[in-house]
């Protein structure tokens, strides 16, 4: 053996010799707590029935070392450990109807809804916003941007817009800082497209206008965006498998993936607006999964589909508002995001205004389906007159806040202070985080945003006050909420 090959070998085996750096297991790496209580204290917000409590500072409390919790106690248990769906944002609909009456109001009036939305500090921060395409109940008339029988679509014109919706979008945004997130829906497509006669009480798209129609979304897109109001995508159609009094359309779930797929999702594509987020169904929770199965089991229509949209007013006739729906649909199809899309209180009556039972409906919803994995939470009209609409069809209903044009004023409903315990605190880009209560009583969810900050909404909807400590680790704070109220804990 020569002496070179002997010189190696002896440098070979001084390095097996040596001991060698050992990569750490994943168990053996110590693990960095994604959010501690460590001189952490709670900020406690809170709006409570029969009080002046409205988004108020009520408590600060401290952490403190806890026992096992005993059974006889309210708990709220907080992993922020186990974190779920990024929050996309909570924001309501900017309709005709809501900028017609928007018009009405002095500059100051103008100003102080603009802030009570979306200011972050005195107002509750909305950052999501949806609107009309062309008209629907909630406009004082019907209208398309098109002539009538306009096939290819020459005609279109948003001028209609022009005049109040486009205006007050533009403060809207300007308001909330210069972005807010702004998605459209059609309610149906021009009468002649139909075959009828007007584009009221259903319908179905005709086949030969299927093209045309998915490229009258594409214009919408483009002239809105040419007005400087970004367009983050639209919804296919509103409600449609309601036949309604007003503009709609009908759609079966098969002839929803067949437009998505073969003529909406490629036109999109062919227009320059690939980028645009398509939401399918946009109705109630109670046929979600079958809408989810077809249009999402079917791969090339489901490359279009950026998620799947929901409304709650199957719970209008006292049915149960099928919150097990969304977690099927979130389980089955975990790449599509669930998206509230419209709410509302029907059958505006004004001595109703102060029905505490309005906000609870929202604070339910809102808390099952945040906890379902829905992304983003949509609220109807955010401004209505003192009759509920306008509204071309009688279809008169509740908003946040109302502005009662005769006087001027405007009328803060509980179900605004509500949704504030949400969007005020839980802003775009939050995690939520596991959440669990030991009495089902007693509803929460929570949130991590991005600036370290934990928001834990909780509900209690009973008739008498209740004292619960809310648990991270085993540390808790304790406190008490009011009878039919909710709360907001911040933890920082």
């Amino acid at each position: 053996m020569n002496r070179k090959l002997i010189a190696l070998m002896g440098i070979m085996a001084g390095f097996a010799c040596q001991p060698q750096k050992k990569e750490a297991t994943v168990d053996e790496v110590e693990a960095v707590p994604l959010f501690s209580t460590n001189g952490k204290e709670v900020t406690i917000y809170t709006t409570a029935s029969k009080t002046d409590l409205r988004l108020a500072e009520t408590a600060k409390v401290s952490f403190i070392k806890a026992d096992q919790p005993k059974e006889t106690e309210w708990s709220i248990f907080v992993n922020p450990e186990k974190t779920f769906q990024k929050m996309l944002g909570i924001g309501g609909a900017i309709t005709d109807a809501s900028a017609e009456t928007f018009a009405k109001l002095s500059p100051e009036k103008q100003e102080e809804l603009l802030a009570a939305y979306y200011n972050e500090e005195i107002g509750i921060g909305y950052s999501l916003s949806r609107t009309n395409i062309h008209s629907c109940d909630f406009s004082s008339g019907s209208y398309t941007y098109i002539e009538e029988g306009d096939k290819e679509l020459k005609t279109f014109d948003i001028a209609h817009d022009r005049e109040f919706k486009i205006p007050m979008i533009k403060r809207a945004i300007q308001a909330a800082g210069g972005e807010l997130m702004l998605y459209a829906t059609p309610w149906s497509p021009p009468a002649f497209m139909k075959g009828k006669d007007h584009m009221l009480q259903g319908g179905k798209l005709l086949s030969e206008y299927r093209d045309a129609w998915a490229t009258y979304y594409t214009k919408f897109i483009k002239a809105y965006e040419a007005e400087g109001m970004p367009v983050w995508g639209i919804s296919i159609q509103n409600e449609p498998m309601a036949t309604q009094t007003w503009e709609s359309c009908i759609y079966s779930a098969e002839d929803e993936r067949d437009f998505l797929r073969d003529h909406l999702g490629p036109i999109m594509e062919k227009e320059g607006l690939g980028d645009k987020n398509i939401v399918v169904w946009d109705h109630n929770r109670d046929l979600i999964v079958n809408r989810a199965n077809t249009i999402f089991g079917d791969p090339e229509a489901a490359k279009y589909a950026w998620g799947i949209g929901f409304h709650w007013y199957e719970t209008w006739t006292g049915a149960d508002p099928n919150f097990g729906n969304l977690r099927m649909v979130n389980e089955n199809f975990p790449d599509k995001k669930l998206l509230f899309t419209e709410g509302c209180n029907e059958r505006f009556d004004p001595a109703k205004y102060q029905y505490w039972p309005n906000a609870e409906r929202y604070g339910r919803s809102m808390i099952n389906d945040f906890n379902q994995g829905t992304v983003g939470w949509t609220d109807w009209n955010i401004l209505l007159d003192e009759t509920g609409g306008p509204n071309h069809v009688g279809n008169f209903c509740f908003a946040p806040i109302h502005a009662d044009t005769k006087t001027g004023d405007l009328i803060y409903t509980p179900s605004y202070y509500y949704i504030g315990h949400f969007s005020k605190f839980i802003k775009p880009e939050a995690a939520r985080v596991s959440t669990a209560s030991s009495r089902s009583q007693l509803l929460s969810t929570s949130f991590l945003n991005e600036n370290g900050t934990l928001a834990t909404v909780v509900m209690n909807p009973q008739d008498e006050a209740i004292t619960y400590k809310m648990y991270i680790g085993m540390e808790a704070v304790e406190t008490t909420i009011p009878a039919h109220a909710m709360q907001t804990l911040i933890t920082k």
